[in-house]
């Protein structure tokens, strides 16, 4: 009876819960996740909450912030995973060429989705948000800078960029145009633009 007692007493249901459980929590992050991308696209990023996104998910709102800090992070996490999807690194061997695909198909991204609402509100946030304006960079803008360099140093290794070119400088000018664009909306993000400014930067970087 003893060693029955012993065998019972050390058996842990655990085993069989936890595959449920984190299955269970899995589901509940994508749900999460899918809702914010829905409410965004209906809403726009203004106009949704915390409240909203766990009612549409399904979950209570003290779900979403165990894995959150807040709206923003959310948002930025369902977007960041979306729009860095197939990124693409181009090589028809143009510098020129590489970055005008590049830019073309980021503000496809920024202009026929939702994403370029959702980056316009994640940007403002991080300006009061210092953790979320790294995760932000580290999650939507390193990216892309990371393919543009690839592409530039390419260019260097063929003799169209001069060798002394500073790379991060050449990315923010790249980058800080179509940012400002964004924000301030003052002008749009089209094939004309991508043009120029690919003509733009090439003339102060090419060898």
């Amino acid at each position: 009876m003893s060693q029955l007692l012993k065998s019972k007493n050390t058996h842990t249901p655990s085993t069989a819960v936890t595959p449920v459980m984190r299955r269970r929590n899995q589901h509940s992050h994508r749900a999460i996740l899918k809702a914010a991308i829905e409410l965004l696209e209906e809403k726009g990023y203004g106009n949704i909450c915390i409240e909203a996104i766990a009612a549409r998910a399904g979950v209570g709102k003290q779900t979403i912030y165990r894995w959150w800090s807040s709206k923003a992070a959310v948002i930025m996490e369902a977007y960041s995973e979306k729009a860095t999807q197939n990124i693409p690194t181009p090589d028809t061997g143009s510098v020129k060429q590489d970055l005008y695909q590049v830019l073309q198909q980021l503000f496809a991204i920024l202009t026929t989705t939702a994403t370029g609402t959702a980056v316009t509100g994640l940007i403002a946030e991080a300006q009061i948000d210092t953790s979320l304006a790294e995760a932000f960079r580290e999650q939507f803008i390193q990216g892309r800078r990371a393919v543009t360099q690839t592409i530039l140093e390419r260019g260097i290794e063929r003799g169209e960029i001069r060798p002394d070119v500073n790379l991060e400088l050449a990315l923010d000018a790249i980058y800080g145009p179509i940012w400002y664009r964004l924000l301030l909306k003052h002008a749009t993000l089209d094939d004309a633009f991508a043009k120029e400014l690919v003509n733009f930067l090439i003339l102060g970087i090419q060898a």
